[in-house]
């Protein structure tokens, strides 16, 4: 059965800033020292298994052009517009009818376009693995992570530990997924080795993900196809506008894999990073024997345990020790590690103070 891969790349990284900005988010920015962008890296991943002129990739309408800068292989066809940025679940639903237009079925692999794979080989098995068990009946697959510590940034998947085994492949029978822990839970989560990351990674057949959308979200499912059926019409735009604005903004998770009864999991052991805030920089670049990350006209002394990120400037440190400075060239991030997690405040402050310019 034929294979087709929808990458998805709506996000706006908003955990970057102020590197990720509303024109220029995470997916197509170059994180690493290879100076790859983030979904050139996932197109390329995908190839070996997926044709080019089967790959799809979902955005919002103010970054198509990007998309095409970035990724000239890809068929303009397959560039699936969303008017406005809703949840993986419009976006799957929407990316589903597009694609069955053109084939009548398929094998479809779900993908996050902001991931980083260290071991390509084992990833590349894992998702043949996965659209093996896809293919069958009407199973639903997700790659859910090892987890190596306990870490309160990711979702979780709870699965069943009896194995399952498809054509001499196992996988497990998930019962639920689970929202992100405090430390505690996640502590715990770690302990029982019943759980795993959600890496957003998704493999099944055409047919099973819409017919599950029937069941479970009716009001989308018939949304869609009505987008599909006036797609020729002169009133395309207005009308798919109309119609996605209504849609319920709802992860897949939870709208159809919280209720599907044939959903399994794989774990997935290929080196998996989200790239969620700029503390991933230290797992995926080297670090100087201070343990900094830096990458710019920097001149530091006395300095630890730092990630720099600046453009043209000099930036002279003396004596700092485990923060995030990134300098661009109308804003400077400047924040302690540990609250890293607060930079999305400086957003919603922004947003607050209708300072659009910087978003």
């Amino acid at each position: 059965m034929k294979k087709v891969a929808l990458i998805m790349a709506g996000g706006r990284g908003e955990r970057f800033w102020p590197k990720s900005r509303k024109n220029m988010p995470k997916q197509f920015l170059s994180l690493t020292e290879d100076g790859v962008t983030m979904i050139q890296h996932t197109i390329n991943r995908i190839l070996p298994i997926v044709d080019v002129e089967d790959i799809f990739i979902s955005t919002n309408k103010e970054y198509v052009e990007l998309v095409k800068a970035q990724l000239p292989i890809v068929l303009d066809e397959n560039i699936i517009c969303e008017p406005v940025s809703k949840n993986t679940a419009p976006c799957i639903a929407m990316a589903a009818g597009h694609i069955k237009n053109k084939y009548d079925d398929a094998i479809m692999i779900v993908l996050p376009s902001d991931h980083l794979i260290k071991n390509n080989e084992i990833y590349l098995d894992t998702l043949k693995d996965a659209c093996k068990i896809a293919k069958i009946n009407t199973n639903l697959v997700t790659i859910g992570i090892l987890p190596t510590h306990p870490e309160t940034g990711y979702g979780y998947i709870k699965f069943n530990n009896k194995k399952e085994i498809f054509e001499n492949i196992s996988a497990f029978k998930v019962e639920c997924f689970v929202e992100k822990p405090n430390i505690d839970k996640a502590k715990e989560y770690l302990s029982c080795g019943t759980y795993l990351w959600n890496s957003g990674i998704f493999v099944w057949k055409l047919s099973s993900i819409i017919e599950n959308f029937r069941l479970n979200l009716s009001n989308i499912y018939e949304g869609i196809q009505s987008i599909i059926s006036e797609k020729d019409s002169k009133n395309y735009e207005d009308i798919l506008e109309k119609i996605f604005n209504k849609f319920e903004s709802i992860s897949i998770d939870y709208g159809i894999l919280e209720k599907a009864k044939n959903i399994f999991v794989i774990p997935g052991t290929f080196g998996w990073d989200d790239v969620g805030s700029w503390l991933s920089i230290e797992r995926l670049n080297k670090t100087d024997d201070s343990n900094n990350v830096i990458n710019g006209n920097v001149i530091a002394i006395d300095t630890k345990n730092s990630i720099i990120e600046c453009e043209k400037k000099l930036f002279a440190l003396v004596g700092v020790e485990d923060l995030i400075i990134v300098d661009t060239k109308d804003a400077t991030l400047i924040c302690r590690k540990s609250d890293s997690n607060k930079i999305k405040k400086i957003i919603e402050n922004l947003k607050i103070c209708n300072r659009k310019e910087y978003l």
